[in-house]
């Protein structure tokens, strides 16, 4: 069985050791910890990266914007 786990650091508790050791009771894992790139994890999808790409040349060519004013956001 395989499982991947994504979470903040700071989520780490005895609760989620508790549930590795519940799932995997006695066989040897191997944990792995890397920080997460959001930007190629998100340009991983191809229809992604299309509307990501899409997206950023709008904004450098100032096409395609929705201006919303600051006073709607309160």
């Amino acid at each position: 069985m395989n499982a991947s786990y994504r979470l903040k650091a700071s989520e780490l508790n005895e609760q989620f050791l508790e549930s590795l050791k519940a799932i995997f009771q006695d066989q040897e894992i191997e944990i792995m910890v890397y920080p997460v790139d959001e930007t190629a994890y998100l340009l991983r999808s191809e229809a992604n990266r299309e509307r990501l790409l899409t997206a950023k040349a709008d904004v450098e060519n100032g096409t395609n914007l929705v201006e919303v004013p600051l006073e709607s956001l309160e």
